[in-house]
């Protein structure tokens, strides 16, 4: 909760900054998913950080409120045969251009976490390191694109019980490592990720 203070409400005050990040990317199975946000330049809320030093209740509850308070924002995915065809930082940089697409209002600025990213249209972009922990669009952003993917995982444990996607979500656990020995890869398995021991 202390870490969420910590986070800068902007990159520029004037410029309209969209927020991405992605979730998913280590993930032996399933989509890639990425989230861009832009929010109000004064929104702050006493959960919000990192998605991943948030609990799953404090992420779900924090759902409903960016996407009721942003200005815009927009979450795509690309799915594990893309990820196979090129690669997942390719596949994560896409699906974080689907969501800018998908965004009611352009942004001017693009904050982005990681240190990777490729230029989208003519928009300039800020490549942060961490920068989950240290922007507010770009947390909120990481929040909804690990909701969104969780969902999306929830939804397919149910065809494939085996793997437990219910409670590892495709992370590459001792437990899914092991299913994967016992039944082998299905057809939301990303071939080229190495999901034996």
């Amino acid at each position: 909760m202390k870490e969420a203070a910590l986070l800068s409400p902007y990159f520029d005050e004037i410029l309209i900054e969209a927020g991405c990040d992605e979730a998913g990317r280590g993930c032996l199975a399933g989509p890639v998913y990425a989230a861009a946000v832009i929010l109000p330049k004064d929104f702050s809320h006493p959960l919000l950080n990192d998605s991943k030093k948030m609990t799953r209740l404090h992420r779900e509850k924090l759902r409903p409120i960016i996407e009721r308070e942003a200005i815009a924002w927009a979450v795509a995915s690309v799915d594990n045969r893309e990820i196979d065809r090129t690669n997942i930082l390719r596949a994560s940089i896409l699906a974080m251009h689907k969501a800018l697409d998908s965004l009611s209002v352009r942004p001017e600025l693009i904050l982005v976490d990681g240190n990777r990213f490729y230029s989208y249209k003519d928009i300039a972009h800020q490549c942060i390191i961490k920068g989950d922990g240290k922007f507010t669009s770009i947390a909120a952003a990481s929040v909804l694109a690990k909701t969104h993917r969780d969902e999306y995982m929830l939804k397919i444990a149910k065809e494939y019980p085996q793997y437990g996607w219910d409670n590892n979500f495709a992370y590459p656990t001792a437990s899914h490592r092991e299913a994967v020995q016992k039944y082998g890869l299905c057809e939301y398995h990303r071939t080229t990720f190495r999901s034996g021991k």
